[in-house]
């Protein structure tokens, strides 16, 4: 292979490396993932149908799981409830459960201000406030796209950002397009 070669395929290897690093940047966030009320999950103990069920998390952030009784999810990661729920079943009902946990459908994010249609939407991973604001119908005339503000919740406490139109929203996100003086 000649040096020309071999520098092309060590440019390709660097652009596909980058490429991956921000494909994943979107995902950091969600891996790390607490649940909040609203969010919609899936709890599977394979070969056990009697325990595997659908649920929205409510208000309480609890849920009442067979055999264990009332199990708080909310604030947890999606692997931490799956040892949750593995070590309360090891043992004294079960030998080895595999147990999985997945979300079905995570809790809304509001968007308001200056968009055409404001309001709760459905979250989707990889979502940037500009697409938000597209799935609210589009920024109206008078819609800045600098100062908008992202309101997040994080362990029971309110945090206000400043963002630009490309910054990823998380699920629960509310979303403040503000108006532009001109």
């Amino acid at each position: 292979m000649n040096l020309f070669a071999k520098r092309t395929l060590l440019m390709i290897f660097v652009l596909f490396m980058s490429c991956v690093a921000r494909a994943q940047e979107g995902n950091i966030n969600m891996s790390s993932y607490r649940l909040g009320v609203g969010d919609k999950v899936a709890i599977n103990v394979f070969g056990q149908s009697d325990l595997s069920m659908e649920t929205r998390l409510p208000d309480v952030g609890k849920i009442n799981y067979p055999f264990l009784g009332e199990l708080k999810l909310v604030g947890l990661t999606l692997s931490e409830v799956e040892n949750l729920i593995y070590t309360g079943l090891e043992g004294d009902y079960l030998v080895n459960p595999s147990v999985a946990v997945s979300i079905i459908e995570y809790r809304p994010f509001f968007i308001d201000g200056e968009v055409k249609n404001p309001g709760g939407y459905p979250y989707q991973p990889g979502l940037s406030v500009n697409k938000a604001a597209a799935l609210a119908g589009g920024y109206t005339e008078r819609a800045s796209r600098s100062d908008i503000q992202v309101v997040r919740e994080s362990n029971g406490n309110q945090k206000t950002m400043e963002v630009n139109v490309s910054h990823l929203i998380q699920p629960g996100d509310i979303i403040t397009i503000p108006q532009r003086f001109f």
